[in-house]
C-alpha cells in the first residue's frame, strides 16, 4: 500500500493508499507548476521503498536523479505529516556514454551524491523490422525500404537476436538486388546511427539486467534531442517491448511456482504526450498501449504524467483506473478529463471539481477501483524534487 496523501470525507481527513499488490494504470496531470511531476515522485518513492518490484521512470526532463537527496527544504512540512526527509537509491541510466552525455564534472558530482550512473544501450536486433523502417521514415514501396527489409530478414535468419549495425550494413552492401545509389544512401544512414547516435550495443545485452529492485531506475531521455530521428521514442520503444516479453515469460515461471527472472514492473513516464500522442504515431506508442491494455496478467503497471491531458491518446486514458489531476485550465485539457466522468461521480462534472482546487498539492482523485471521486492532498516528498523553478 503506497501512501500518497490525504482525502477529506465528511470533514474527516483520512490517508489515501494506492494498492500496488496488483497491476495498475495511473494517470497524473496538471498544468506547469501544479505538482504533477512532484506527485509522480511520491509514488516512485513508495515503490522504491517497497523493494519487491522493478521501478523504472522514463525521464525526458532530467529531474528525477535528485531523488537520491533528502528533501531538506521541506523538512518542516514533512514533520507536520509525521514523515522524515530521506533520499532513495537511484540508478541513472543515460543512453550512451555517461561522460559524453553529462561531461566529466557533472558525472563526478552525481557519483559524489552516490547516484549509481551506468550506460544504457539498446540491441539493434530488439528493434522490429517495422521499427527500423519507421526510424528512417522508409516504407516497403521505396527502394531503400526494400533493401533495409531484406537486410534485416537476412540478419535475423542467420543470427537470430545476435546481430548488430555493422551486420546490417554488410547485408545491405552485399545485396545483389539493390541499386548502388540506394545502397550507399542507406549505408550512410546506418553508419550515422552506429557512429554518431551512441545508442546501439556492439554485443548482445539483456536489457532487463540494466535495472535493479529497491531503487528508482531513471532512464534519462533528456540527454537525447526531442526531435532528431525520434531517438527518445526509439529507446523507450525497444525497452517496452523487451520488458513486456520478459515479464510474459516470468509470469509463466510464477504459475509453475518457479522464481521469475524478472520481477513485477512499474513503468513511469513523465511528459507522456511525447510518447503516446493523440492523433499521430510514434515508435513507442503501440507498445505502450499494449502495455496498458494487456499488462495486468504479466504484472505490468504504468504511471503516466503530463501537462496536456488533451494531447495524450484517448485509448491510453480510457485504460487508467486511477486519475490524479492537479489544476488544469486549458479548455482542450479540461474537456479531455471531463469525458472520463464516471457514473459513481453522482452527476458532478470533472470540470467543476477542477475549478474548486485551491491549495498547492491538491488534486482531483478519480479512483475507479473504489468507485469514488474526491479531493486529494498529496503528501510532501521525502526525497528532493528536481522539477521546481530556479
Amino acid at each position: 500500500m503506497l501512501y500518497v496523501g490525504r482525502t477529506t470525507t465528511d470533514g474527516t481527513d483520512e490517508g489515501f493508499y494506492l494498492d500496488a499488490s496488483r497491476s495498475r494504470a495511473v494517470f497524473i496531470c496538471g498544468k506547469r507548476g501544479s505538482g504533477k511531476s512532484y506527485t509522480l515522485g511520491v509514488i516512485l518513492e513508495e515503490l522504491a521503498l517497497a523493494g519487491n518490484v522493478l521501478v523504472i521512470v522514463a525521464d525526458p526532463m532530467g529531474i528525477f536523479h535528485t531523488m537520491r537527496l533528502p528533501n531538506e527544504p521541506q523538512r518542516q512540512a514533512l514533520w507536520d505529516w509525521n514523515l522524515g526527509a530521506t533520499g532513495v537509491p537511484v540508478r541513472l541510466l543515460p543512453p550512451g556514454d555517461p561522460e559524453v552525455r553529462y561531461g566529466r564534472d557533472v558525472l563526478r558530482v552525481l557519483r559524489d551524491r552516490d547516484v549509481d550512473v551506468r550506460s544504457f544501450r539498446i540491441n539493434p536486433s530488439d528493434l522490429s523490422n517495422e521499427g527500423w523502417l519507421e526510424l528512417f521514415s522508409l516504407d516497403m514501396a521505396q527502394p531503400m525500404g526494400l533493401i533495409l527489409l531484406r537486410a534485416l530478414q537476412k540478419c535475423r535468419a542467420r543470427s537470430g537476436q545476435h546481430f548488430f549495425v555493422p551486420d546490417i550494413v554488410s547485408a545491405v552492401q552485399n545485396d545483389p538486388l539493390s541499386k548502388e545509389a540506394s545502397a550507399q544512401a542507406l549505408t550512410l544512414r546506418l553508419e550515422t546511427a552506429a557512429n554518431e547516435w551512441d545508442l546501439f550495443t556492439t554485443h548482445y545485452q539483456d536489457l532487463s539486467e540494466s535495472f535493479s529492485t529497491g531503487m528508482v531506475n531513471v532512464l534519462d531521455l533528456s540527454v537525447l534531442d526531442n526531435s532528431r530521428f525520434g531517438l527518445r521514442n526509439l529507446v523507450l520503444s525497444v525497452l517496452v517491448r523487451h520488458l513486456f516479453a520478459r515479464r510474459r515469460q516470468a509470469r509463466m515461471q510464477e504459475e509453475l511456482n518457479l522464481s521469475p527472472d524478472v520481477p513485477r514492473i512499474w513503468l513511469a513516464i513523465d511528459e507522456a504526450q511525447e510518447f503516446v500522442p493523440s492523433g499521430k504515431s510514434t515508435l513507442s506508442k503501440e507498445g505502450l498501449i499494449q502495455w496498458v491494455k494487456e499488462g495486468r496478467q504479466p504484472g505490468l503497471s504504468l504511471v503516466v504524467a503530463t501537462q496536456q491531458p488533451g494531447a495524450v491518446d484517448k485509448e491510453l486514458l480510457s485504460q487508467c483506473d486511477l486519475i490524479i489531476s492537479h489544476k488544469i485550465t486549458a479548455a482542450d485539457d479540461v474537456d479531455a478529463l471531463n469525458r472520463l466522468n464516471q457514473a459513481y461521480m453522482g452527476g458532478r462534472e470533472m470540470r467543476v471539481m477542477l475549478r474548486q482546487l485551491a491549495r498547492t498539492g491538491e488534486a482531483v482523485l478519480i479512483d475507479d477501483t473504489a468507485e469514488r471521486a474526491t479531493v486529494l492532498q498529496v503528501r510532501p516528498r521525502k526525497s528532493r524534487h528536481g522539477g521546481g523553478e530556479t
